[in-house]
């Protein structure tokens, strides 16, 4: 890892400021323990209690560091540098993340790119850096939807996306998300209050993880998302009847889970074998009453698929309607099927990427430019502005896992190219 540059050194030098990269590694790690499980893996969804701590945490950091922190009633932390420090009435410059994780997942998905934004205004405030445009680092809300099955509901607000969000969401247990989303600092009644019209960015950076193996395969330090991919998710209810394991005749059940069960079996194959997307995932069941001597009367799932085209995207969903209907004839039950998130693919802009590839060759780091095979906030904030994405190697690739992992100094390097690309920008 490179020796940070005393702030002293960075006043007295004509270089542009860097990041202290020791302090960032800290953070990291003081971050990681907020959330944290006995097999490494960390769980702060959405709204829980270990979700606010993080960011209570986080705003306490940034007030300490000289600068300001607030929510907005979308529930999201906007940071800043106290006075401005810009002269050309050009709009902000957003960079951030989000904080929460899915259940028992990595300490870096979202969590780094909060901190490393933290870094780049604390680096500019402590250099008396004078921008062309305010920064402001923001911890967008609820990105995963781990708890309140409402994902990227943060930015959704953010860019004025509410009419896609429900009046009165809830959680998978049926809570509201008024009353948590109040404990955050937020207020559903006021959601308008959040939104920024489109043109009142001039870039949202965001840095991440890049969760896949390109990038450590190809011996890179530093990924250009060129592009993000789209992704829809169905809430799927599939409503049998209830009877005793035991006495119930196999004729005549009308049993959800083994409906669910070949579901499951045909949304694998949709992308395997008949390749109408590029990936296709069952990620949750659950199952009511769940009693192993009782045949079940409620089944919920998620399905997730994943493409770059919006048209695969919907044939994908049609032949899940459809093979969902097939089956609901055969088994005797009735279904539901509600698109709980629909996000399109999204082009990162041109102009930026140049910013972050020329950053990364100033830096002396070897880059690729690549697709996003995850969604992000930034796919959500393209309807305001130009977006781009910095992506770091991922150790053997795994992401949203307690393996999840960044050598230090790629984590210091994604930051510093964030850094530079603000300066450029």
């Amino acid at each position: 890892m490179h020796n940070p540059v005393p702030v002293a050194d960075k006043l007295r030098s004509d270089a542009p400021p860097r990041i202290d990269g020791a302090r960032l590694l800290d953070r990291l790690d003081r971050l990681a323990e907020i959330g944290a499980g006995e097999n490494g893996g960390v769980t702060r969804m959405g709204f829980s209690e270990a979700d606010r701590e993080a960011r209570a945490h986080v705003a306490r950091q940034a007030v300490e560091a000289g600068l300001t922190a607030a929510v907005d009633a979308g529930g999201n932390l906007l940071i800043r540098r106290p006075g401005g420090h810009h002269g050309s009435g050009r709009p902000p410059v957003l960079v951030g993340s989000h904080l929460d994780t899915v259940a028992n997942g990595g300490r870096l998905d979202g969590a780094y790119g909060v901190i490393a934004a933290l870094e780049v205004l604390q680096t500019l405030h402590e250099a008396g850096a004078e921008t062309d445009h305010e920064t402001i680092a923001v911890a967008f809300a609820n990105e995963e939807g781990s708890l309140f099955p409402q994902p990227f509901w943060g930015s959704m607000v953010f860019a004025g996306r509410l009419d896609a969000l429900p009046s009165e969401p809830e959680d998978y247990s049926g809570k509201p998300l008024r009353e948590a989303l109040a404990r955050a600092g937020g207020d559903l009644s006021r959601l308008a209050s959040a939104t920024w019209a489109p043109g009142s960015l001039t870039a949202y950076l965001e840095l991440h993880v890049e969760q896949g193996p390109v990038l450590e395969r190809l011996d890179r330090t530093i990924g250009v998302v060129d592009s993000i991919t789209g992704r829809t998710q169905l809430s799927v209810q599939v409503h049998g009847r209830a009877g005793h394991a035991g006495t119930t005749p196999m004729e005549g059940r009308r049993d959800p889970l083994v409906v669910a069960a070949r579901l499951v079996d045909a949304v694998q194959a949709l992308a395997r074998e008949e390749k109408l997307c590029r990936v296709a995932t069952v990620g949750r069941l659950d199952v009511r009453p769940n009693s192993p001597n009782t045949i079940p009367d409620l089944v919920r799932l998620d399905v997730d698929l994943r493409d770059s085209d919006p048209a695969r995207l919907r044939a994908a969903e049609r032949t899940v309607r459809e093979t969902l209907a097939t089956l609901a004839r055969a088994g005797n039950v009735r279904v539901s099927v509600d698109a709980g998130v629909r996000t399109a693919p999204v082009q990162t802009d041109p102009a930026i990427r140049d910013a972050i590839a020329a950053s990364a060759t100033e830096l002396g780091y070897a880059q690729l430019t690549l697709p996003s095979g995850a969604g992000h906030d930034a796919q959500i904030v393209a309807d305001i502005g130009p977006v781009g994405m910095i992506f770091v190697p991922s150790v053997d690739g795994v992401s949203h896992v307690p393996a999840e992992r960044t050598a230090p100094d790629d984590l210091v390097a994604g930051a510093e190219v964030l850094l530079r690309t603000v300066l450029k920008l």
